[in-house]
């Protein structure tokens, strides 16, 4: 897994890309909490992930957890064909706010 960090607007987006499985998701974990424990809102763009597995989920949902009790807006965008089959079957597309990219967010 790699990962980028860029800011647009008042969001900083955390691109991943790769695999994002139980060796890399610490680093993905990371990445998210510390952004939001400085009260950002954050963009997690996962356009570029080719496989995400259980802990790396659990990370996306301990940000939008986090998100919500700092009151910083959290969501999803340019989620890849991978990433999305495995948030249909958690059920967890219709929890995240999900968007086709950061523009769309930004303006949501």
């Amino acid at each position: 897994m790699e990962y980028e960090i860029k800011s647009a607007g008042d969001y900083t987006i955390i691109a991943l890309s790769g695999e994002v499985d139980l060796y890399y998701s610490p680093k993905a974990r990371e990445q998210i909490l510390a952004h939001l424990n400085k009260k950002s809102n954050v963009l997690i763009d996962l356009s570029g992930v080719s496989y995400i597995d259980s802990s790396g989920v659990a990370s996306l949902v301990e940000g939008y957890q986090l998100a919500r009790n700092n009151k910083s807006r959290f969501g999803l965008v340019g989620v890849s064909d991978a990433a999305m089959q495995v948030l249909q079957l958690a059920r967890l597309d219709k929890v995240f706010p999900i968007f086709q990219n950061v523009d769309e967010a930004i303006n949501a």
